[in-house]
C-alpha cells in the first residue's frame, strides 16, 4: 500500500516493514518483503536510487532502519542500516510526518 498523505498503522499490529522514496516523500507500507514495498514504488514511478527500507513499531512509535535494499556500496552504505545520516533523517522525518 503507497501512502502519500497522513496514514494510521493500527490495521499492521507491532510492526511494519516499509519502504520510503526520499525525493517523492511517500512510502510502501506493509509487504511481506522489503524488495515487494520497493517494487510497488516502482512501478508507481519512483526510481531505485531513492528507496530506502525501515521497519516501524507503531505501538511505541520505534523506527529501526534496517533492511536488505540499504546495501548499496556504490552509495557508501555497506550494511543493511542505513549509515549515511542525511539519508536516515530523511527517512525517518518522512515516516514520522505520515505515520505519528
Amino acid at each position: 500500500m503507497i501512502v502519500r498523505a497522513k496514514a494510521s498503522l493500527k490495521e499492521f499490529g507491532s510492526f511494519v516493514k516499509t519502504v520510503v522514496d526520499i525525493e517523492k516523500k511517500i512510502t510502501a507500507i506493509g509487504c511481506e518483503l522489503h524488495i515487494d514495498c520497493a517494487d510497488e514504488l516502482i512501478a508507481d514511478g519512483s526510481s531505485g536510487k531513492d528507496l530506502w527500507g525501515a521497519n516501524i513499531y507503531p505501538e511505541d512509535k520505534r523506527i529501526d532502519f534496517i533492511s536488505m535494499i540499504n546495501i548499496r556500496p556504490k552509495d557508501n552504505n555497506l550494511s543493511m542500516e542505513i549509515q549515511i545520516p542525511e539519508i536516515r533523517s530523511r527517512v525517518e522525518v518522512i515516516i514520522r510526518d505520515l505515520f505519528f
